[in-house]
């Protein structure tokens, strides 16, 4: 009897937002199911996939750079380019040396079928998305529940490269949820382009949430983000429930109302201060991160310091500084007084300093306080992993911390984030 030929192996890396991260994951699991061999992309693999971002011209650039350093790994290699720069620009990565295959956000789902050399490119309908952990092993696991986006902000590519809406089935979502709690994961987080916007037959985000706590034993649930305009004092209630993690990353962009404005943002900043405020009276502890763009077309010195100082008093646990990026075919890249380099790179660094600020205040906040901590993974003797509101935290222990769920003394800074005491 003729023995089955053996799989190529096959490396698997993604750039950019959480929902690419489930996205890729869930790619992964296919392939781990169908028999091909998942190896690091550090490895000599037969084919290497690559989930790309183009959300800036610098994710444009790493997406280039990795598959170029693909290609160096391995010169024999099949080299594939999926997701939103491959949607954007098919041709330019479809250039690079030894890239044979360029798969939009619809064609990327018919992935294992063009692997196999079956069937044709469809775009059959998004699965909820899973990562598997090393090994088998799973701590956080992201659940893709909803994609596309309609908003267009006038910076965003978003909804150029995710412009089709669609939620997943609400029984998909659950039936998921329950399957990765039997196999022992301790926190799913729920992620989308737009989350809020969930809308599957009449279920929304927060009826979703409600079965979702209600139908499973996941121990700890968490959302990806949240925009201020689909907070509410009934969804934000569902947050009495303490396996909701207790952080809310809400998306500010500007503490300008002008630059809001131009941004086409769908809130200001009264609005937005409202929606911490509510947060904080509802959930004590909450952890509030935040994404802020700097150098928006426009923006003056007086606009800058709005947002800096509003961020500033907003004591957000964690900002993501972001300089603006020009996105071929949005509004904002054609608009007027685009603003220099030097002077981006200059509020970048403002931004990033008052960021560090934040992040050690809050920290310091819950010292000498005990949290539970999820442990993810050990290097170099010491442990890592997360409080449910977003806190680093590290420590020494001879015994197996991965994926347990424990409580933790919390006794002083380290690093990025806290020394705790298991």
């Amino acid at each position: 009897m003729k023995k089955r030929a053996e799989r190529p192996t096959v490396a698997l890396e993604s750039l950019g937002c959480k929902l690419n991260q489930a996205e890729i994951q869930s790619l992964a699991r296919q392939l781990a199911g169908a028999g091909y061999r998942l190896v690091s992309p550090a490895d000599k693999a037969d084919i290497y996939i690559l989930n790309t971002c183009t959300v800036t011209h610098v994710a444009d650039r790493k997406s280039r750079h990795l598959l170029r350093l693909a290609r160096r790994r391995n010169p024999a290699a099949r080299l594939l380019a999926i997701g939103c720069y491959a949607q954007r620009s098919p041709n330019e990565l479809a250039g690079i040396e030894g890239v044979e295959l360029v798969l939009d956000n619809r064609q990327k789902w018919h992935l294992l079928k063009l692997l196999d050399d079956i069937g044709s490119i469809n775009s059959p309908s998004p699965p909820a998305s899973v990562i598997p952990r090393e090994g088998g092993r799973r701590t956080r696991v992201f659940v893709k529940v909803q994609d596309g986006c309609r908003s267009f902000c006038a910076y965003c590519i978003v909804p150029l490269v995710r412009s089709r809406v669609k939620s997943v089935p609400a029984e998909k979502v659950v039936a998921l949820v329950k399957e990765l709690a039997a196999e022992g994961c301790q926190e799913v987080v729920l992620t989308g382009t737009e989350i809020g916007t969930y809308d599957y037959s009449g279920t929304d985000f927060k009826r979703l949430l409600e079965r979702v706590l209600s139908e499973t034993g996941m121990p700890r649930l968490r959302i990806s983000s949240l925009q201020p305009p689909e907070i509410s004092p009934e969804l934000i209630g569902l947050w009495q429930n303490p396996r909701l993690c207790p952080h809310f990353h809400l998306s500010l962009q500007s503490g300008s109302d002008s630059v809001l404005e131009r941004m086409k943002r769908r809130y200001h900043t009264a609005g937005y201060h409202d929606v911490v405020a509510l947060i904080r009276d509802s959930v004590p502890g909450a952890a509030v991160t935040t994404d802020v763009i700097v150098g928006f077309p426009g923006e003056t010195d007086e606009e800058f310091r709005e947002t800096y100082e509003f961020s500033k008093q907003m004591r957000f646990a964690r900002i993501h500084v972001f300089p603006y990026s020009p996105r071929p075919g949005t509004a904002a890249a054609n608009m007027p007084r685009q603003v220099p380099e030097k002077i981006k790179k200059q509020r970048s660094q403002q931004m990033l300093a008052l960021a560090e600020e934040n992040v050690k205040k809050f920290q310091q906040e819950f010292l000498g306080r005990t949290l539970e901590v999820l442990w993810e993974k050990k290097a170099g003797g010491v442990w890592s992993g997360l409080t449910g509101n977003y806190i680093k935290v590290y420590t020494r222990s001879g015994g197996d911390l991965a994926n347990r769920l424990l409580p933790v003394k919390l006794a002083k800074l380290y690093r990025d984030g806290v020394w705790g005491e298991v």
